[in-house]
Order: structure tokens, then sequence, then C-alpha cells
């Protein structure tokens, strides 16, 4: 099969290499499609966090991508009895394959396993979704997929569970006023969750005007490019110069941090939920002695799929105009260009095998 492999910052190959084989235990179906995550393109681009690391996280080679589902093709006699799935379902697996023995799996925080094994970036048991074939090891946790999705519903669902987790952390109530940093896929899905939870006021940040216009049709009440305007003083007039109730930061950009801070009212509670290509400097007089905010970190899906799945299929969430680009595997290092420079206006990027 077809298949890129990562073998170190710059370094992503294009190979033949054979259909993996699978167990009893085992699932291995054909890659419909894979999107691109803003992690794959800092993996690519070499981000010190992912690499300059002892030990370090990513094991090469590996092929790459955890935004993807597939049609099975083969699948053993044990994960048939625990799926309920056969061969022309279409399934997904969670983004991380935990250990299940850790202090963390076993009582219920599974995306905080120690082990933390995650499709695309650990190679052998952890190979993602760059590649026509994938193997759904035995400690995946599978979802049936809807026969009637399309690639571009199919790759969202990943991003879209982690939306609904990070939405869920913000604990957001009726009367809040509610600010979402950064209309990238991420941020246009928890727009849409958060709208569900009918806060007063949705505020959608960004400094790309089609994606604030399509925040604007996908639900915002405000959205803000804070490159052209005064962000945190427009927020500030909306709320009787109290602040935002939440704050969601999914910019990537230390300056979304630092915004957010400033921005949020006395009390109020931020989630973080970017992977961040360099670190952020804060003054933390602002979250304890000045404010007493609330800080969560968001990570991955958990419990979520099954949701994402239904939300997409119901049409309460709309995710095909987030997928703008779809890359055939041979044009991967043109697709990761469209993904990490916005080319074309691009949100999500998809690769096809």
């Amino acid at each position: 099969m077809k298949a890129v492999r990562n073998y170190g910052p710059g370094d992503f190959r294009l190979e033949d290499i054979p259909i993996p084989q699978i167990d009893e235990d085992e699932i291995l179906a054909k890659t419909e499609a894979c999107g691109i995550c803003a992690g794959d393109v800092k993996t690519y681009q070499g981000a010190p966090y992912l690499w300059d690391i002892e030990p370090p996280w990513i094991k090469t080679p590996v092929i790459p991508g955890h935004e993807f589902y597939g049609k099975i093709v083969e699948i053993g006699k044990k994960a048939h009895d625990r799926y309920g799935l056969k061969v022309g379902d279409y399934a997904v697996p969670e983004h991380i394959v935990p250990c299940g023995k850790c202090r963390f799996c076993k009582t219920g925080h599974y995306t905080a396993c120690n082990v933390h094994h995650i499709f695309g970036y650990q190679g052998g048991i952890d190979d993602g979704g760059f590649a026509e074939y994938i193997k759904y090891p035995k400690q995946a946790i599978v979802h049936r997929v809807p026969d009637n999705f399309s690639q571009e519903q199919g790759v969202m669902i990943e991003p879209l569970a982690c939306a609904i987790h990070a939405v869920q952390r913000g604990k957001i109530e009726l009367r809040d006023t509610l600010v979402i940093a950064g209309m990238g896929p991420l941020g246009l899905c928890m727009l849409q969750v958060a709208k569900l939870k009918n806060p007063s006021l949705l505020i959608a940040l960004d400094v790309e005007t089609n994606r604030l216009n399509l925040a604007k049709s996908l639900g915002a009440n405000v959205v803000i490019n804070p490159q052209q305007e005064d962000a945190v003083k427009i927020v500030k007039d909306l709320t009787d110069n109290y602040g935002c109730d939440v704050y969601i930061e999914v910019t990537g950009h230390p300056s979304g941090v630092t915004q957010g801070l400033e921005m949020i009212r006395r009390q109020g509670r931020f989630v973080e939920f970017s992977v961040h290509s360099e670190k952020t400097c804060v003054d933390w007089s602002e979250i304890g002695d000045r404010k007493e905010i609330d800080i969560y970190g968001a990570h991955l899906g958990p419990y979520s799929y099954p949701l994402a799945i239904k939300y997409v299929e119901e049409g309460k969430v709309k995710v095909k105009s987030i997928v703008t680009h779809k890359f055939l595997l041979d044009e991967f290092q043109k697709a990761l260009i469209f993904a990490a420079q916005k080319k074309e206006n691009a949100i999500k990027v998809a690769l096809v095998p």
C-alpha cells in the first residue's frame, strides 16, 4: 500500500509498504479520508515541544494522521464480538489507544493514559491515517460511522469530539457571555456545540475574514478581528465592563492566552485547548490575586465520539463547509503547505488515499 511516513522534521516520505496484518482482536480498514491537524503540520515543521524532549515523544518512522475513518475490509472474531462490527461497515477509532491498565484508565480517565499511545505519533501500534489502509489495534475504542457520511463528515468526527469535550470543560451556563478565540476547524466546531448550550452572547475571534464570515453563518452573535479592532474593549463594552464569563483559547498563538486573561471577568472560566509551538509567559497574579480565574485544560475527546457522530448525522453541527480542500495521498506535501499557510482560504485540509 501507499503510505506517508514521518522520519523527522521536514522528512515525510511517500512509500510503498506492506498492508498491516491483523489478529483476532484487531480490525483492518481501508482509509476513506484523513484530515490534516495543526499537530500534523507542527510535527512536519519540527515544533520543539514535539521533538526536543527526552525521551522523544514521536517515535519514527511512523505514519502520521489521526483525523481518519475507514471502511472495514477485515475483522478478527474477537474484534467482531467486542464492537458488533462487520466487513463493509464504516468505523472510526478514538484518537488515543489507552493501555487499560494504568491508574487513569482504571478510573475512567483514559485520555490521560500513562502510556499515551496516539495514532500518528509513535511507530508500530500507532501508525496513523496517511495511508491506504490502517489497523485498529486491540485496545482501540472503535465507533460505527453511518454509511451515508461524506468524506467531509467522516474526517471531522475526531475534531468535533475534541470540541465537545472542550466546551463541556467550560461549564457554560445560560446567562454566560462566551468568547472562543480561533475559528479554525476546532473553533468552528466549538462554536456550534456552544450554541447548543444557549449562552446569552457568543463571540468569535479570528484574524482571517473568511473564517469570521463562516463563524457568523454558523451561529456567532458577534465576530471580532483582533488585528483590526480592540477585542478586549469590545468584549468589555458588551458586558458592562465586566468581561466574558468563559474564554476558550484555540488559536495556538501566545497572544491568544494573554488576550484571554485580559478579557475574562473576575472568577471567570478559561479553557485552554491549543497546541502551542512556542512558550507563553503570563502574569500569574492575574489568575490568582486579581481575578481568581478557573483554568481548565482540554485534551482529546473522552466519551464524546458517539455524540459527535450523532450531532453530524442530525445536522446539529455542520461540518461540510469547514473542509475546504481535499488532496490525493501523492499530493501530501502540497496538502501540508495548504494547511500550514492557509492557502486559498484553507480551513480543514484532508488527504484521500
